[in-house]
């Protein structure tokens, strides 16, 4: 099919099996992993745009916001080091993101969580009771691997515990919690930002949310992939059965047996995945968390305060437009719940880039009617209103769409010889453009000014175009046997053997496990 489509058929099982309230509770649980990256997100523009903080760690950047409106409006927050603050965390999530690769594979996908909420939980510590710039920063690279290792395992866990009819309501979960941290995040600046310890609050009440995985990891199960991998055989039989609510899980067991031992037959997941048979899911590990970067959406979830005060509203004002933004953006991302496993990935991902072309040019156009190239004039409160209703509808598309489905697709496609590298380069590649963009946005308004909205609606058509044509449909495909999706796919099936499409043609035997 021209756009990658793809149903399954009877070459695709459909296992037995029941969604238990214990696989729920433990995907809920193992979802609050998201909390932490949402709340850093919400908080962070939030505590930049406080006068109190600006003072005391950025005092130029203070001053030049109270100068007045001389000066061009698109370069009242431009500083390389107050920027450094925001993105530093996403550099350290980068370089933490291979080690977790490691772990995550090694020791299981529940350690990985463990490790990753202490590690955010001594940042929080540091950054609450930071008295200069560099105990900040300090500060923000901790918790940026505390998120590395989050981000790593938690989407891993969850495509993997999910039964595969349910798999993309449950993955999305991670999203919700990182929508309720960024709305929550969002309240609590807005409640402490006229006290001169706002800022405090706003980063020291990251340790909740890292106390909330950190305890939760120690009472989760390991997944039975995970538990298969590392060689025991019944006591992941066991699990499996525990989690779909049966015993009758011999053929789904015997799938995870054939990735297994398909997984012990590669040397290596970081040279295996350079193979051309794993050309498929190098790109789109690769591609969909760039996209998602360059969606812009981190222009709005970080600097949502700072946009708004650019864009004249006043201190208060612009912290309760960041709320509202972030409660669009957990009501999106429920939608996206629903929606997922009936309508597919490709349906929301086309939808969602369509309605983001269109209101990041309305934006720029009134952006530009209001300051022009000078970036200077005052914007009128009813433009300002609209403003905010069409970033409103950008971030709902973004929600239901790139949002969640840019951690789900990746982690649901790629068989487990390669599974934790290519969920490794999905958090580092998304980390590493989170970073670039955090932190040269400012510069990058300063210099494109209104155009900077175009520049994100351009690569926005680039990648609904990538999808319509490159991406397959996922939904209701158990997720060891995905190769059957690439390999009927118009263009990546050519780079699949028939031996790579498992549960086809295996003589393997789960005896020989247990054996």
């Amino acid at each position: 099919m021209a756009g990658g489509g793809y149903v399954p058929d009877s070459g695709t099982k459909q296992f037995q099996g029941r969604v238990t309230g214990f696989v729920l509770i433990a995907c809920i649980v193992a979802a609050c992993g998201g909390l932490i990256f949402g709340y850093d997100i919400g908080i962070s523009g939030g505590v930049t745009s406080m006068d109190s903080f600006l003072s005391k760690f950025f005092p130029s950047v203070y001053k030049k916001e109270k100068e007045g409106h001389h000066e061009s409006m698109y370069c009242k927050f431009d500083s390389h080091l107050l920027t450094l603050f925001t993105s530093s965390l996403y550099l350290a999530a980068l370089f933490a993101s291979a080690v977790a690769a490691y772990v995550t594979k090694v020791f299981g996908r529940k350690i990985s969580m463990l490790f990753g909420g202490i590690v955010f939980l001594a940042g929080a510590i540091l950054n609450g009771v930071a008295v200069d710039v560099a105990m900040l920063i300090v500060g923000r690279l901790l918790l940026g691997v505390g998120v590395g290792f989050a981000n790593q395992s938690v989407p891993l866990y969850l495509s993997e515990m999910a039964p595969s009819q349910l798999r993309g309501a449950l993955n999305i979960g991670f999203q919700m919690a990182i929508t309720i941290g960024i709305l929550v995040a969002g309240l609590i600046n807005f409640t402490f930002a006229s006290k001169d310890w706002g800022w405090r609050a706003s980063l020291g009440l990251a340790a909740v949310p890292a106390i909330m995985i950190t305890v939760g990891s120690i009472f989760l199960p390991d997944t039975p992939n995970s538990i298969l991998a590392r060689g025991n055989t019944e006591k992941a039989r066991e699990m499996l059965k525990k989690i779909r609510g049966t015993d009758n899980v011999d053929e789904e067991f015997q799938d995870l047996i054939d990735a297994t031992h398909a997984a012990m037959r590669v040397d290596g997941q970081w040279s295996t995945i350079l193979k051309p048979e794993y050309r498929p899911h190098l790109a789109i590990c690769f591609l969909v968390p760039f996209f998602q970067q360059f969606t812009g959406i981190n222009v709005i979830m970080f600097y949502a305060p700072v946009l708004f005060k650019t864009l004249g509203f006043g201190d208060d004002a612009s912290l309760m437009s960041a709320v509202i933004t972030g409660l669009v953006n957990v009501f999106a991302t429920f939608i996206s719940i629903l929606a997922v496993d009936r309508l597919g990935r490709r349906a929301l991902f086309l939808e969602g880039g369509i309605q983001m072309i269109v209101s990041q040019v309305l934006v720029a156009v009134m952006i530009a009617k209001a300051f022009g190239s000078a970036g200077v004039g005052v914007m009128s409160k009813a433009d300002s209103l609209l403003v905010l209703i069409l970033i409103c509808f950008y971030v709902a598309a973004f929600a239901w769409s790139w949002g969640p489905l840019g951690w789900l697709v990746p982690s649901e496609i790629c068989p487990l010889e390669i599974r934790s590298a290519g969920q490794a380069i999905n958090v580092a590649v998304n980390m590493a453009f989170t970073f670039i963009i955090g932190q040269f946005f400012l510069t990058m308004l300063c210099h494109m000014k209104f155009g900077l909205f175009l520049f994100f609606a351009c690569w926005v058509v680039v990648m609904t175009l990538f999808i319509y044509f490159f991406l397959p449909e996922t939904k209701n495909v158990p997720i060891e046997e995905m190769n059957n999706v690439w390999r009927k796919h118009w263009f990546w099936g050519q780079y699949i053997p028939d031996d790579a499409v498992v549960g086809t043609a295996s003589s393997t035997k789960i005896k020989d496990m247990e054996a």
